[in-house]
């Protein structure tokens, strides 16, 4: 069987699912599914549940294993790119744990390991908004903020794993709101979901400004950022205020990291950037004034567009480039 016939294994392990494909040459989706994560045992069953996962497939479409190139798997934390393992994965309750040898062992095949960013990111420069672009800056708004660097078409590493912490910029130096990392101020206490929730709060509690939001918090108990970007696209005056806020932080971070990168395309991508335009509009105008203007011009911002696909389309690109 020539290599255009055969089969990219992606694997995107989060804390709840295991999102699984099987990815053509070209980045074409084949099969994909799902499978619960199972964290009991300190998540020891993962591995084996991805084997399982894998043969079971194969048995119900009537394929061979040897129809399959090999595995790339993203996971979410650091990882010791010498062995493979995963340095610490506080949601599956993983320390040094060593996925690469285990899925190897057990599936008899190839497996790469990288964060789980970095594969989004990977994702969207093969076959989303980064279209092919070489140099590239992935930034995901989520329940936090991750990053994943691309530079002349490899993914940045770092001396110890921790490139692209661009939600671990700082944005406000003195007397920001604490971070889960440790530090106060990061650019994930305001541009994140919970960041933005966190902002339009304090708004609501200490200001008297008459918004629709006011209704939301009553009848819900609570405001989703979604919540937020819906009243700003009709025009409430508060929840305007918040999202001017944000997309000045944000835009702000994404100068100041593309001052250092000058990347040709910065893609924002996570359940924050389905808000569209009404963030995207500001966000661009403000790094537009913060950027160094060759490295504005240089780089066009977009909204992801693989979305919960990127993880698994840039676990087979790494497949196709370390073992093709």
């Amino acid at each position: 069987m020539n290599m255009d016939d055969k089969w990219l294994v992606g694997v995107d392990l989060g804390g709840t699912t295991i999102k699984m494909a099987f990815i053509n040459h070209y980045g074409e989706i084949i099969h994909k599914w799902e499978i619960n994560t199972d964290v009991s045992e300190q998540g020891r069953k993962i591995p084996t549940d991805i084997a399982k996962a894998i043969d079971k497939k194969l048995n119900d479409l009537g394929e061979v294993k040897s129809r399959l190139v090999g595995i790339g798997i993203g996971a979410p934390g650091p990882v010791n790119f010498a062995n493979g393992s995963i340095e610490v994965a506080v949601n599956l309750g993983w320390e040094k744990f060593p996925i690469k040898d285990i899925l190897e062992v057990e599936t008899s095949l190839p497996v790469v390991v990288d964060n789980d960013a970095n594969i989004a990111a990977i994702g969207e420069m093969w076959k989303g908004a980064g279209d092919g672009a070489k140099d590239l800056l992935c930034v995901t708004l989520g329940t936090g903020v991750g990053g994943g660097v691309i530079a002349n078409g490899e993914i940045v590493q770092g001396v110890n794993g921790a490139a692209g912490e661009i939600g671990h910029i700082t944005s406000i130096p003195e007397g920001g709101a604490p971070c889960n990392c440790g530090k106060t101020g990061c650019l994930e206490t305001i541009a994140s979901a919970t960041g933005i929730v966190r902002l339009t709060m304090e708004e609501l509690t200490e200001t008297d400004k008459p918004s629709e939001l006011r209704t939301v918090l009553e009848q819900n108990g609570q405001v989703t950022s979604k919540d937020v970007f819906d009243a700003a696209r009709s025009k409430d005056g508060l929840a305007m205020h918040v999202v001017d806020k944000v997309a000045f932080h944000l835009g702000l971070a994404l100068a100041n990291s593309a001052n250092a990168l000058n990347p040709e395309k910065i893609v924002l991508g996570g359940g924050v950037s389905r808000a569209g335009e009404v963030l995207l509009a500001p966000v661009r105008d403000y790094f537009k004034r913060f950027a160094f203007p060759r490295v504005a011009q240089g780089a066009e911002l977009a909204i992801a567009t693989l979305g919960n696909d990127a993880g698994i389309i840039g676990g087979a690109w790494l497949v196709k480039s370390y073992f093709e």
